[in-house]
Protein backbone atom coordinates (compact mmCIF):
# COMPACT_ATOMS: atom_id res chain seq x y z
CA UNK A 1 0.00 0.00 0.00
CA UNK A 2 2.36 2.74 -1.33
CA UNK A 3 -0.33 5.48 -0.60
CA UNK A 4 -1.11 4.78 2.66
CA UNK A 5 0.74 7.85 4.27
CA UNK A 6 -0.90 10.04 1.73
CA UNK A 7 -4.49 8.68 2.29
CA UNK A 8 -4.02 8.80 6.11
CA UNK A 9 -2.25 12.77 6.37
CA UNK A 10 -5.53 13.73 3.82
CA UNK A 11 -7.69 15.13 6.51
CA UNK A 12 -4.57 16.97 8.49
CA UNK A 13 -3.54 18.50 5.11
CA UNK A 14 -7.52 19.73 4.62
CA UNK A 15 -7.55 20.76 7.72
CA UNK A 16 -4.28 22.92 7.45
CA UNK A 17 -5.63 24.13 3.93
CA UNK A 18 -8.67 25.53 4.83
CA UNK A 19 -6.95 27.32 7.66
CA UNK A 20 -4.64 29.02 5.28
CA UNK A 21 -7.10 29.71 2.87
CA UNK A 22 -9.84 31.17 4.87
CA UNK A 23 -7.10 33.50 7.46
CA UNK A 24 -6.55 35.78 7.27
CA UNK A 25 -10.12 37.22 6.18
CA UNK A 26 -9.15 40.01 4.29
CA UNK A 27 -7.87 41.69 1.89
CA UNK A 28 -8.86 38.55 -0.29
CA UNK A 29 -8.34 39.78 -3.79
CA UNK A 30 -8.00 37.35 -6.94
CA UNK A 31 -4.23 37.63 -7.15
CA UNK A 32 -4.57 36.35 -3.33
CA UNK A 33 -6.72 33.85 -4.34
CA UNK A 34 -4.65 32.57 -7.07
CA UNK A 35 -1.73 32.46 -5.20
CA UNK A 36 -3.44 30.37 -2.27
CA UNK A 37 -4.76 28.05 -4.61
CA UNK A 38 -1.33 27.98 -6.13
CA UNK A 39 -0.06 27.05 -2.90
CA UNK A 40 -2.31 24.57 -2.17
CA UNK A 41 -1.33 22.44 -5.13
CA UNK A 42 2.24 22.91 -4.81
CA UNK A 43 2.14 21.69 -0.87
CA UNK A 44 -0.07 18.78 -2.60
CA UNK A 45 1.86 17.81 -5.00
CA UNK A 46 5.08 18.21 -3.10
CA UNK A 47 3.62 15.91 -0.43
CA UNK A 48 2.72 13.48 -3.19
CA UNK A 49 5.95 13.01 -4.82
CA UNK A 50 7.76 13.18 -1.44
CA UNK A 51 6.00 10.49 0.02
CA UNK A 52 6.63 8.40 -3.61
CA UNK A 53 10.38 9.19 -2.94
CA UNK A 54 10.30 8.42 0.86
CA UNK A 55 8.43 4.76 0.35
CA UNK A 56 10.78 3.84 -2.83
CA UNK A 57 13.74 4.80 -1.37
CA UNK A 58 13.36 3.28 1.95
CA UNK A 59 15.66 0.30 3.21
CA UNK A 60 13.82 -2.90 4.34
CA UNK A 61 16.87 -3.80 6.46
CA UNK A 62 15.54 -1.62 9.77
CA UNK A 63 11.73 -3.43 9.24
CA UNK A 64 8.98 -3.82 6.59
CA UNK A 65 7.03 -0.52 8.45
CA UNK A 66 9.82 1.61 7.88
CA UNK A 67 8.48 2.14 4.15
CA UNK A 68 5.28 3.68 4.97
CA UNK A 69 7.00 5.68 8.29
CA UNK A 70 9.65 7.60 5.99
CA UNK A 71 7.07 7.98 3.44
CA UNK A 72 4.49 9.13 6.00
CA UNK A 73 7.64 11.68 7.46
CA UNK A 74 8.74 13.10 4.17
CA UNK A 75 4.83 13.39 3.24
CA UNK A 76 4.35 15.24 5.93
CA UNK A 77 7.55 17.59 6.11
CA UNK A 78 7.49 18.71 2.45
CA UNK A 79 3.65 19.66 3.19
CA UNK A 80 4.46 22.09 6.14
CA UNK A 81 7.86 23.12 4.45
CA UNK A 82 5.95 24.72 2.01
CA UNK A 83 3.01 25.73 3.75
CA UNK A 84 5.22 27.44 5.99
CA UNK A 85 7.09 29.21 3.08
CA UNK A 86 4.07 30.42 1.93
CA UNK A 87 3.12 31.85 5.32
CA UNK A 88 5.77 33.95 5.27
CA UNK A 89 5.98 35.35 1.84
CA UNK A 90 2.37 35.66 2.27
CA UNK A 91 2.28 37.67 5.42
CA UNK A 92 5.19 39.67 3.58
CA UNK A 93 3.12 40.93 1.20
CA UNK A 94 0.03 41.84 3.01
CA UNK A 95 1.91 44.15 4.97
CA UNK A 96 2.70 46.17 2.19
Amino acid sequence: MPYLALILFLPWFAILGALFWLFPRTPRTSVRRAFDAATLLIAGAGSFIGMRWGYLNASVEVGTMWKQILATLVAYGVFLGVMTIALIVRSQWLRR
